[in-house]
């Protein structure tokens, strides 16, 4: 399973529900958005996941310190400012530039037909998802799904040559950071 269907699973219909109200759309608008979006945001959290000045240490950090999983076991914090300020950090840290979000808008504005303003309303939060999804999938809580699972999804961020495998990916992160 991947971070987008675990977002548009069941046990997310309440985020969902939440993020539609967010933006005024309807529930379908809202998984087309979901669904466009998560893909982007897992690519950007894959190359921060490689970079060798952060390696995988500061995403495992925002992980397992950020309590980003509360974003989905209440999906109500989804439709306050300080869910939304935290996914634009979030969001900072995964692409970079505001630049980077904007595109990502623009391209799944084109795709889904709904307006890159509401798009990019919607980004901060879909991000603070995809955090408290992986979040909690890695780490359990709740109803959480297998750790097995979870280290899947993991493992679909660090598998760099997409072996199946993301061992050999963490070890040369680490060999890379240890011969700086």
């Amino acid at each position: 399973m991947n971070i987008t269907d675990l977002l548009l699973g069941k046990e997310n219909n309440s985020a969902l529900q939440q993020l539609a109200e967010k933006l005024g759309v309807s529930e379908a608008q809202a998984r087309a958005i979901v669904a466009e979006v998560t893909p982007s945001l897992s690519r950007g959290m894959q190359r921060r996941a490689q970079d060798k000045e952060d390696n995988f240490g500061g995403l495992f950090d925002a992980l397992s310190n950020g309590n980003h999983a509360r974003y989905v076991e209440k999906p109500d914090l989804l439709g306050r400012q300080e869910t939304v300020d935290d996914g634009n950090a979030i969001l900072g840290h995964i692409f970079g530039s505001k630049e980077v979000s904007r595109n990502v808008a623009k391209q799944t504005a084109q795709s889904t037909g709904i307006a890159s303003t509401l798009i990019k309303k919607a980004l901060p939060i879909v991000a603070t998802m995809v955090m408290g999804s992986l979040g909690k999938s890695i780490f359990g809580g709740g109803s959480a799904p297998s750790a097995q699972q979870g280290g899947g999804l993991l493992t679909s961020l660090l598998d760099s040559d997409r072996d199946g495998s993301m061992i050999d990916d963490v070890l040369g992160m680490a060999f890379k950071m240890a011969f700086r």
